[in-house]
């Protein structure tokens, strides 16, 4: 491979939190003679592409870093990126608008679209991200539960949807394509049927497609707002490149929406604040990242992401008996249901967790997903790194 996904990059001492936050914000360090391997905070453990910090060291030889405005090239190289990586047709850079964070967009398109206390309809699992924010701004969730086909396949329940939307009242949903935590890649008659069900009963859809450029296998990503005309004018859709490329710590996402009338009322709530401005580093970061170096280096961090995800669930089948996982499409991390272990030998979801954490291996709680007795991994490693940890989970906690 051209780009160097096998070092494993030390970030001790770097402002992480994956790893400086082991033993404050996990509860305990592990146990001594292992030293952490980070598969809890959903950010990856590779070096971004070179072009991203090339353009941010670019940028900080010049001495002054004032107030300033968003070059056409920013706008255009999001244009160009999802052109080609989606196919998408029609955007233009009237349709794009910052926003510091996919999560601070969701709640500026429920402050439009909602009154404090209406319903929002979710998917559970659901992304803890939308529970806390949504909660936070005084909405009421309303959860639809996912479930897995005789494949093993997570999907929408379209009944159970249109059943609390007409019980509910329920005029927003928030939608997470790819799903988080799932890794669900939706497929095209799977959206339309969510759009003509969301258009039937007049709910508008904010879509997060942070996740859209991890794409494993033979997958491939269909952006909500194009399966229709309607879909088109109803969805405020938020991306970023900061899952993509690593690059969380310097803040910068962005929405595209085409419906004028959407738009004109989501720039304002976002404008309100005064707190809604790009970062010049976060500015020139994504011109970088969107380079044609871009388009490569994420190509193979998705080969290599599909390979570790093979690996993981293959692993999981033949050596963790009572562990269940759906193979993601899309995201780096898994979801496993260990209710058949813990049942079977008598260790609370708790305990095993702790477990984990005693020999290094940092994964988070799932129950703040809605996973009752589940564990989210992160598989943004190199492989080396995750043989280690599958190697220490097998020996020392299954």
């Amino acid at each position: 491979m051209k780009y160097d996904f096998e070092s494993f990059v030390d970030r001790q001492g770097m402002d992480a939190i994956a790893v400086d936050g082991v033993g404050t914000m996990i509860g305990s360090q592990p146990k001594e003679g292992f030293d952490v391997i980070p598969m809890w905070v959903a950010d990856m453990n590779f070096a971004t592409v070179p072009t991203v910090t090339e353009a941010i060291i670019e940028r900080a030889k010049h001495p002054l870093f004032g107030y300033f405005s968003a070059r056409d090239e920013y706008y255009s190289e999001i244009i160009k990126w999802h052109e080609t990586r989606n196919g998408v047709t029609g955007l233009t850079k009237e349709c794009i608008g910052y926003e510091n964070g996919v999560l601070g967009g969701v709640v500026s398109a429920m402050n439009i679209l909602a009154s404090r206390g209406d319903k929002v309809l979710l998917h559970s699992p659901t992304y803890v991200g939308f529970t806390g924010s949504l909660k936070n701004c005084g909405y009421d969730i309303v959860h639809s539960p996912l479930v897995k086909d005789e494949a093993g396949v997570w999907r929408m329940d379209f009944a159970d949807m249109e059943e609390k939307i007409v019980k509910n009242h329920i005029h927003v949903a928030v939608m997470c394509s790819p799903h988080n935590p799932c890794g669900r890649v939706w497929e095209r008659w799977e959206l339309e049927q969510a759009m003509a069900l969301f258009a039937k009963h007049d709910v508008y859809v904010i879509s997060d497609e942070i996740w859209s450029d991890i794409i494993l296998g033979d997958h491939k990503h269909i952006p909500t707002q194009m399966v229709s005309e309607d879909a088109r004018n109803r969805t405020v859709a938020l991306y970023a490149p900061s899952k993509t490329f690593n690059l969380a710590g310097l803040v910068g996402s962005y929405h595209i929406i085409y419906n004028p009338w959407l738009r004109d009322r989501l720039n304002k709530e976002a404008s309100l604040s005064h707190y809604n401005s790009c970062n010049v580093f976060s500015m020139h970061a994504l011109i970088g990242a969107y380079k044609p170096e871009g388009y490569e280096w994420v190509d193979e961090l998705c080969q290599v992401l599909t390979g570790n995800v093979d690996y993981a669930c293959d692993y999981i089948r033949e050596h963790f008996e009572g562990v269940e996982v759906s193979k993601p499409q899309g995201t780096y991390m898994l979801f496993l249901d260990c209710t058949k272990w813990c049942e079977k030998n008598g260790k609370t979801l708790d305990e095993l967790l702790q477990a984990g954490w005693d020999v290094g291996v940092v994964w988070q709680d799932g129950r703040a997903f809605h996973g009752p007795c589940h564990i989210r991994l992160n598989l943004a490693l190199p492989f080396a790194k995750v043989q280690e940890a599958f190697d220490r989970l097998d020996k020392y906690v299954f």
